[in-house]
């Protein structure tokens, strides 16, 4: 049994408390990554994402603490958490 179904397996067998901690520490866990990913990025980086069907490639024009605003090329702009992006080798 691999480690997410052993998770999920643990999960239903807690009661209401025990959720409630595990829920924080995947929201920890989430921040965790996004602001690290983050702070791997500079304005200018070219960066894709996947969102409604398409992947969306453009250019990092902002970086917040969370989120970063990603400029499309003709289409504007996306404000994108930072954990889906990912970088995108320069050609």
């Amino acid at each position: 049994m691999n480690r997410v179904q052993t998770a999920i397996t643990e999960i239903r067998n807690m009661n209401n408390d025990e959720l409630n901690s595990v829920i924080d520490a995947i929201k920890l866990q989430r921040t965790y990554l996004a602001r690290t990913t983050a702070r791997a990025m500079a304005i200018g980086d070219t960066v894709e994402f996947d969102a409604r069907g398409r992947t969306i490639r453009g250019v990092v024009t902002k970086i917040n603490r969370k989120t970063v605003v990603v400029r499309e090329q003709g289409y504007g702009q996306w404000k994108v958490t930072a954990s889906m992006l990912r970088m995108v080798e320069a050609a």
